[in-house]
């Protein structure tokens, strides 16, 4: 029998986070170090803690959702299987040719990224196909037998094939996947660009199968293993994993597309962001989650996400604009348009060559961690900076359950900064503080100045655990006049998780010119209508289902599509020319001009199949500490605010200490999963729904 209670767990770089939605909406949260050697340690620890506060057995949870960077690190680290591909003959270098672009334009000696497949293991196959899908040669089938013998030999994990046109037609595709399957050792992973991107563009069809078959056995080994751990400590709710598109998705359909969960973690923030931000009344914002790893940022307007399906992963920022490409791995499936770069709270400072100030990429993780944790760590973070300028409880974190320890951090910062330098301890950490904030301050413009938005029309939605501290003075550095830290910030990403909608999309590539046609509309229609029922095929029935209809179009001769949706039903003559209205408003929106008559062509059709979660769709008392935290330590520390402000003794105050009526700054708000800093200057407010608003000086003032 169904109890009511769902849980998330959300793994990060230094910590994992555990939130508990009650039937009532109640909100229970944990945090508790990430466990690099066996994830689902931490997993199982934050359930147990959430499951005790709550005098919950573990097995009363219907729903356990997760989001990890698993498929993600697997990548940036080059830490995924053996892969090998199998392709047409004479495209054996489409991964090495990629699209001629170079994303650093002053570095003429920039080196592309090396190929996930060596060449010695990208292997041809005689045959081709045309691009409606003819055969104009067809398939040498002793060649692939040959193939399939030379990939046992070295021993593959992993097999991508990818043949051109096989969007059009998969048959090819089909057969070689059949012979591999009977040749190679079971368990090899196999997958092939039919099934997991039927649509045009060589280079990017090729790589988001490669990306696919690359963490194909990774993501398998740790869910399956996850779903053992869980089921051996008694949790036996349904298993369901965020997608990078923003929607869950069971288990078994992530082991077989696991390029679905590439940027599954910071997903779950914006989704969170665009349902409880939308609630509260906040429909303009660019959400920024920093966490100990990497600092996230996303548009969200007019309560909508902002979706894409160019992405490169992999690239120094993992981001997805037209401006900068080339950097990364592309790959061309539905996500949230987030940019991500290595600034957190564990990322490391140092001094580089030439004798400046340097943070990050790099970070100390949840082992050893930074300095002040006291686990082994030397290096100097910038967690470390900010237990220096008295933003973070010096004792402890996390309800008690993270000690501080303030004098490793002044160590570390004097030994890696001050003394090279010559610099003061609270000059040293407030640089690293504002070097954090200029290196976030481009995840920021990627999504926001890059697109043609002006971050000032927007308000910043900050979470994750380092969030608060860094948001009021980030957005004083890009004009914008508001902050909002929602509740259960440190773990918000865990908290979207439970407010997200089970999702399924299908797409085909389509390739028909907008135009007075009669077979058109009825063709479009059709298509969508087949994606439809592999869709309700995956998702299965229910009355909550709801389907969408999408299609990427651009004018003729572009190089790549807007996406806009379409209304779903009988499509006819008469719903050609609001196609074109719609896809002309979202041109002049995302380049701020149309071209007039110049033909259009329909290039892909998707649809989309979502399933709103279970259970109360907002938070009870968000404004209230969430069970199982405690107050702050002091009512009062001192805290550094630069050079103008100096060091100032700053009120101690929880979420719950604050109202409706705006409250001056300088304010430390101290919490279980996180802490916001509200700078001299700013008023802080609690609204109706629980969230800290941070009210900046008004533009013409700064």
């Amino acid at each position: 029998m169904a109890s009511g209670y769902r849980i998330a767990a959300d793994i990060g770089g230094t910590f994992t986070d555990i939130a508990c939605l009650s039937p009532d909406g109640t909100l229970t949260t944990a945090k508790t170090p990430t466990t690099p050697g066996d994830y689902a340690a931490a997993i199982l620890t934050g359930i147990a803690d959430v499951a005790g506060r709550l005098d919950l057995p573990v097995d009363r949870f219907d729903e356990i959702l997760h989001a990890s960077t698993i498929a993600t690190n697997a990548i940036l680290e080059g830490k995924g299987a053996r892969t090998a591909l199998v392709t047409t003959e004479g495209f054996r270098d489409v991964l090495e040719m990629r699209r001629i672009r170079v994303p650093r334009l002053y570095e003429p000696l920039y080196r592309k990224p090396a190929p996930l497949v060596p060449r010695r293991l990208r292997l041809e196959v005689p045959e081709r196909l045309g691009p409606r899908g003819e055969v104009i040669r067809e398939l040498d089938t002793e060649a692939v037998r040959a193939v399939a013998d030379a990939l046992a030999a070295h021993e593959v994990e992993a097999v991508a094939i990818c043949f051109l046109h096989s969007y059009a037609n998969p048959q090819h595709e089909m057969a070689v996947e059949q012979i591999l399957r009977e040749t190679l050792p079971e368990g090899t992973f196999i997958c092939a660009s039919h099934d997991v991107l039927p649509e045009i563009r060589e280079y990017e069809r090729t790589s988001t199968t490669v990306v696919n078959a690359y963490i194909g056995p990774v993501v398998s080994r740790y869910l399956c293993a996850l779903q053992i751990r869980l089921r051996d400590a008694g949790v036996g709710g349904r298993l369901l994993m965020m997608q990078s598109s923003g929607g869950l998705l069971d288990i078994d359909r992530v082991i077989e597309r696991p390029a679905t969960v590439v940027e599954s973690g910071p997903a779950a923030g914006v989704v969170g962001a665009a349902r409880l931000g939308g609630k509260a009344g906040h429909g303009d914002v660019i959400t920024f989650d920093m966490g100990g790893t990497t600092a996230k940022a996303s548009l969200i307007e007019g309560g909508r996400l902002v979706s894409t399906d160019e992405y490169e992963v992999g690239g120094g920022i993992s981001m997805s604009s037209a401006l900068a490409k080339g950097g990364g791995y592309a790959l061309r499936l539905p996500v949230i348009d987030v940019s991500e770069v290595g600034a957190g709270g564990g990322s490391i400072v140092r001094i580089d060559a030439g004798g400046a100030l340097k943070v990050g990429p790099d970070s100390a993780g949840a082992v050893p961690g930074p300095a002040c944790y006291d686990a082994g760590g030397t290096d100097a973070t910038v967690t470390d900076a900010n237990v220096v300028l008295g933003y973070l409880n010096p004792t402890a974190l996390a309800g008690g359950s993270v000690p501080i320890n303030a004098r490793l951090s002044r160590e570390a910062i004097e030994r890696s900064v001050c003394e090279p330098l010559d610099r003061d301890l609270l000059d040293a950490a407030w640089g690293i503080h504002r070097l954090a904030n200029s290196a976030m301050m481009r995840a920021v413009k990627a999504v926001s100045t890059y697109r043609g938005r002006d971050p000032r029309d927007f308000a910043l939605f900050a979470f994750g655990g380092n969030g608060g501290i860094h948001a009021a003075a980030l957005a004083r550095e890009l004009g914008m006049a508001k902050v909002i830290v929602p509740p259960g910030a440190g773990v918000f990403s865990a908290v979207g998780l439970l407010f997200t909608d089970h999702e399924v999309s299908r797409s085909n590539t389509f390739g028909r010119t907008l135009g007075p046609d009669r077979a058109l509309p009825v063709d479009m229609a059709a298509t969508f209508k087949r994606l439809e029922d592999t869709v309700r095929a995956e998702l299965g029935t229910s009355p909550q289902l709801r389907l969408t209809w999408r299609a990427g179009l651009r004018y003729r001769g572009q190089g790549f599509e807007l996406s806009i949706d379409i209304e779903r039903g009988e499509l006819d003559d008469a719903s050609l020319p609001a196609i074109r209205a719609a896809f002309e408003a979202e041109h002049r929106r995302s380049y701020g001009h149309d071209l007039g008559d110049h033909a259009i062509e329909i290039v892909t059709l998707r649809a989309i199949g979502t399933i709103p979660p279970n259970g109360p769709q907002t938070i009870r008392d968000a404004g209230k500490p969430v069970v199982g935290t405690s107050g702050p330590s002091a009512e009062a520390r001192a805290a550094y605010f630069g050079p103008d402000h100096g060091l100032l003794e700053t009120p101690v105050v929880t979420r719950a200490h604050l109202s409706e009526a705006p409250r001056a700054g300088p304010l430390i708000v101290e919490e279980y999963e996180g802490t916001t800093i509200v700078p001299p200057d700013c008023t802080a407010l609690r609204d109706a729904h629980g969230n800290i608003v941070i009210a900046l000086a008004s533009r013409a003032s700064q």
